[in-house]
């Protein structure tokens, strides 16, 4: 428990399973406010916590802003206990990709971040809402949600894990076939991945989707043609742009999506198993983050 002060209080909510375990958040944040008036709690996350659990915390925490200490995963966690209300959320990158804080400017170095969540300004964005899911970042169908899955089945992380995972997923993944319906207009094509995009860019900083903007009342479909194991690694590894080519995209508020077989399916970085349908839809000033 930190200290009595007239600043705002904090809960920090810390996925200690986040990134790549080499800095001790918990301590890094107590470190930072030791000298500090400020009032915090910090509440670490066990493993397959539900939702109802960690509203109840954040409910009993009273604080006016709730820290996310993990990757986007983490974010997402918070953003659907806070969503519709005007708690404001704060981020400290601590995932191996760290999508949003990234799109958000948020600084990857810690103490810069937390002088941020103290110090920044709330601000309100949309989120998109994905098969009944809260998508923060970016949800896909197709290539990107095969690699996930495979990347999660592995024993190794970094470059060489993901490397393996994309290969794999090369050999073994056909083309989807997919109807897009878009306000009054339907596309039937072949696709290697279908990208629901709230957010500009993957975590590497590879621009999916330049035209993406968080406050406007819009989010973007991102329709990838082809493949090949260059893209593939562009978007892991780069912030090389697409060959725009094999890529089309559209802006909408909302989107339904058919495919003639079952397709891998992720949001924000999870995978979510196999899916033939898919309905999104815009969730206006869904909710508050500090910039």
């Amino acid at each position: 428990m930190g200290k009595r002060s007239s600043s705002p209080k904090l809960l920090f909510i810390v996925n200690p399973g986040s990134g790549n375990n080499e800095i001790d958040f918990a301590e890094a944040i107590r470190t930072y406010f030791e000298s500090k008036k400020t009032d915090f709690e910090i509440y670490e996350l066990v493993k397959g916590c539900s939702i109802d659990k960690l509203r109840s915390v954040i409910t009993q925490a009273k604080a006016d802003r709730v820290v996310a200490v993990g990757g986007d995963g983490t974010l997402k966690l918070v953003a659907e206990c806070l969503e519709g209300t005007d708690t404001a959320i704060g981020i400290i990158p601590a995932g191996s990709a760290n999508g949003m804080a990234k799109e958000l400017g948020i600084p990857l170095e810690v103490d810069a971040a937390l002088e941020l969540v103290v110090n920044g300004h709330p601000k309100k964005i949309h989120a998109v809402k994905v098969n009944g899911e809260l998508c923060i970042h970016l949800a896909d169908i197709g290539f990107n949600a095969y690699i996930v899955k495979k990347f999660d089945d592995l024993p190794q992380r970094g470059m060489w894990g993901y490397t393996k995972a994309a290969w794999k997923a090369l050999w073994n993944h056909s083309k989807m076939e997919v109807e897009i319906k878009i306000k009054d207009k339907t596309i039937r094509t072949q696709a290697a991945m279908v990208v629901i995009a709230n957010a500009t860019m993957y975590g590497t900083g590879v621009k999916i989707n330049p035209d993406g903007n968080l406050t406007d009342d819009l989010f973007e479909v991102i329709l990838v043609k082809e493949y090949s194991v260059m893209e593939i690694l562009k978007i892991r590894f780069t912030d090389l742009p697409f060959n725009p080519e094999k890529i089309e995209t559209f802006s909408t508020r909302d989107l339904k999506i058919k495919t003639k077989r079952k397709v891998h399916f992720q949001v924000d970085g999870e995978y979510m198993g196999k899916v033939n349908r898919v309905e999104a839809s815009i969730l206006p000033a869904a909710i508050t983050v500090i910039v």
